[in-house]
């Protein structure tokens, strides 16, 4: 009894022993096969993509994108972006980041790009060195302006313009919504009431020196005005006397 209770148990420990066996198998090869699978997605995929058409957001932003989308390149490689609009000057300067996208088509006024950055810290890192470039490589033929996060060229224009409106089509429109407490309101109400002391300083000090100014200019106004009639009126006059119509001696032959 005993022979047989200790080979029913020994079978179900082996039988436990071969599941738990064929389970650390199958999950072995759901991991690497999982690994496998984000080792082979392409490098281009957005972080954001559209629930309706499954396209990358980032390409909705282009101006006029229902006429464009077909030949609009979208991209997160440094590399690839090269390959696709050339080599240009301005673009050697940027670095791209884990995360940063980009996207480019074709317009009229020029091939427009928008490269978006994750943070506002490296989209004004690259913002400075741009302008620094661009003003020590002056290139009329290259529109270049920092539209939120986006840092956003035109190249190739004819027209300055013209790519000056295209790029006033593009609109970064995300906005930051914190779940709790926001943990810059402190900085943004320091920042606002020394806006508003300087904004009302600099008014009070206009308001006195505008002032002061129209107070002096009616003061030459009224005396310019003031000197002239009585000019004209002494200019009637044949002779004066300041005896105020008095009788008083003729010593000067001045009465009549």
């Amino acid at each position: 009894s005993i022979y047989s209770d200790l080979t029913k148990l020994y079978s179900v420990v082996i039988r436990a022993q071969k599941a738990l066996i064929a389970t650390l198998v199958l999950l072995a090869f759901a991991v690497c096969g999982g690994l496998n699978a984000f080792a082979q997605q392409p490098a281009g995929k957005s972080q954001e993509i559209s629930d309706v058409d499954g396209q990358p957001v980032l390409i909705k932003h282009l101006p006029d994108y229902e006429k464009v989308q077909v030949g609009a390149v979208f991209g997160t490689a440094k590399a690839d972006l090269e390959k696709s609009i050339g080599n240009h000057g301005s673009l050697q300067l940027l670095d791209f980041p884990a995360g940063t996208e980009y996207v480019t088509a074709t317009y009229p006024q020029g091939r427009l790009l928008i490269v978006e950055y994750t943070n506002p810290q490296s989209s004004l890192d690259a913002d400075a060195k741009i302008l620094q470039y661009i003003a020590s490589h002056p290139e009329s033929s290259t529109i270049y302006r920092r539209i939120g996060n986006y840092n956003a060229f035109v190249f190739d224009a004819s027209d300055a313009t013209a790519a000056a409106a295209l790029l006033d089509q593009v609109k970064y429109e995300k906005t930051i919504q914190w779940l709790g407490e926001d943990p810059y309101i402190l900085k943004r109400l320091e920042r606002y009431m020394v806006t508003t002391s300087r904004d009302v300083m600099i008014s009070t000090v206009l308001v006195i020196v505008g002032g002061l100014a129209a107070s002096v200019l009616a003061g030459i106004v009224v005396g310019f005005i003031f000197f002239r009639v009585r000019e004209q009126k002494r200019a009637h006059r044949s002779t004066f006397s300041d005896a105020g119509g008095l009788t008083r001696l003729n010593l000067d032959g001045l009465s009549e």
